[in-house]
């Protein structure tokens, strides 16, 4: 009998333990209990991604210049061969040949204007290679807004239930906040995801313009050597 009593007292223990064991909840599932404003999220999140991806590779193929372009671009233009020069720019695709290219074109004029073209045509690189960045930025901080949003909707419709009804627990109450806190986790990690995309991507655009500013200051040292 006492044998008995012990198994079944054992048994109730198992069962209490097991009742106050969390209930696994999969990550989607807890995305959905964010409720409508997760939808202008999720876009953000796509766009924020697209604009990477693109620019990323945009970027990357214009930062590309073969190694010896301007030591080949230095040799034409020393020998007398502009034509050479100027074919080897133009048949070549990134932003550095496009200005070496405009140089070439205003050679025999005084190196101020020359220079002063070459700039303009830098600017213009740079101006399509930070084309839709701005996004990025755009995202960083509207995301986290439309969190805290719908956190705060979440909240309102949370106590103005608690009020009308009159009935509230513990439990209620902070199955609630959780559920409503997904939104505003969710805005923070988007915005984290397009702040380190567009800090990134900047980055990589100022060393291509460092590569542009090399390749100009070099091609006017270039016309400056006496032709052979």
């Amino acid at each position: 009998m006492f044998y008995l009593l012990q198994t079944d007292t054992i048994q109730k223990a198992v069962t209490a333990a097991a009742a106050t064991i969390p209930e696994k909840i999969s990550m989607l599932s807890l995305l959905e209990k964010g409720g409508w404003i997760m939808y202008p999220l999720y876009f953000l999140l796509v766009a924020a991604i697209f604009v990477f991806v693109e620019r990323l590779l945009a970027i990357n193929k214009a930062s590309k210049i073969e190694p010896n372009f301007m030591n080949i671009i230095r040799d034409n233009i020393i020998t007398g061969n502009v034509q050479a020069a100027r074919n080897l720019a133009k048949n070549t695709d990134s932003p550095v040949a496009r200005m070496i290219d405009k140089g070439i074109q205003r050679i025999g004029k005084p190196l101020d204007a020359i220079e002063k073209s070459m700039e303009n045509v830098g600017r213009l690189e740079m101006y399509t290679m930070e084309k839709n960045l701005s996004i990025l930025s755009l995202i960083s901080g509207i995301a986290p807004m439309f969190g805290f949003l719908g956190t705060i909707i979440g909240m309102v419709q949370l106590f103005y239930g608690i009020a009308s009804t009159g009935e509230y627990t513990l439990n209620t109450i902070a199955g609630g906040i959780y559920t409503k806190m997904i939104t505003s986790a969710t805005g923070l990690i988007i915005g984290l995801i397009a702040y380190v995309g567009y800090n990134f991507l900047s980055t990589q655009i100022d060393k291509t313009a460092n590569k542009m500013e090399v390749a100009s200051s070099e091609f006017i040292d270039i016309l400056q050597e006496p032709t052979r």
